[in-house]
């Protein structure tokens, strides 16, 4: 249960709506154990960010669990799959849960192909240092699958350490010479993988260099799709946002469009 200042239990997303955030991020995973994040869950938590009038982005994991840049495990059920069948369950996976959305009336604004994809998705062929070119076709089938149930959403591809320019440019080079495509750069920032010092002042800084480069070297739009400290340091926290969300809406040409927090309703 999550409750007010006063005290007062309150449903989560209410609750994060009363304080001020517009958007809710919902992850997607294949066949996952327990449900959590399949289809129907997320079909549920979508209703209730629509019936509050907010925002919504979908984060296809591609995975039946969490898929970061140390994990990029193939869902059981695709795992011997051909790279062209492969191709054709992201695409049909992506195609069956926005075609549900779709169904009961709701649109996500971004959608993303893939989480913390810095080295590629479903290893170890899509792996970006195995084989670009695969990481690139993968990339380009959810992108594809995406615009034709919804033309207008805007495709995001995510990448970890938002301070790193040197994988930014690996990846998204990559991308971009293997004829993928993407409508939004997504980025996680940490300050504590910056340094364990959690210096997070200069980590803002090599954030918002990045992102202008992002933006003249590729024309997208950024947005900080994650971005987190340690919750008790509350104090540090609150200036650390305060300077990223500033940073980020001083992006040149007006292509920041956006912070959310990983994870807001947890500590």
């Amino acid at each position: 249960k999550f409750y007010n200042l006063a005290g007062t239990a309150t449903e989560c997303m209410a609750l994060l709506k009363s304080l001020g955030m517009n958007t809710i991020r919902l992850r997607v995973w294949v066949n996952p154990a327990a449900n959590w994040n399949n289809t129907a869950d997320v079909l549920l938590k979508a209703k209730r960010a629509k019936t509050l009038g907010m925002r919504i982005m979908i984060d296809f994991h591609y995975s039946d669990t969490w898929a970061d840049p140390g994990h990029q495990t193939k869902p059981e059920a695709w795992r011997n799959l051909s790279f062209p069948d492969l191709k054709a369950a992201l695409a049909a996976h992506t195609t069956s849960v926005l075609t549900v959305l779709k169904e009961n009336d709701i649109t996500p604004e971004w959608v993303q192909v893939g989480n913390e994809t810095s080295n590629g998705m479903l290893w170890e062929t899509g792996k970006a240092s195995v084989s670009m070119a695969n990481y690139a076709a993968l990339t380009l089938s959810g992108y594809n699958a995406v615009k034709a149930v919804f033309p207008n959403a805007k495709v995001v591809v995510h990448l970890n350490n938002g301070y790193d320019n040197a994988l930014y440019r690996w990846i998204f080079d990559g991308l971009k010479n293997n004829g993928a495509k993407w409508d939004v750069i997504g980025m996680s920032v940490y300050p504590y993988w910056y340094t364990t010092s959690n210096d997070w002042v200069n980590c803002n800084t090599q954030v918002q260099l990045n992102m202008n480069d992002m933006v003249t070297r590729y024309g997208s739009e950024v947005m900080v799709v994650e971005c987190g400290m340690s919750w008790d340091n509350a104090t540090v926290c609150r200036s650390f946002l305060r300077d990223l969300i500033t940073r980020v809406r001083a992006v040149k040409n007006s292509k920041g469009i956006g912070v959310m927090y990983w994870e807001p309703q947890a500590y």
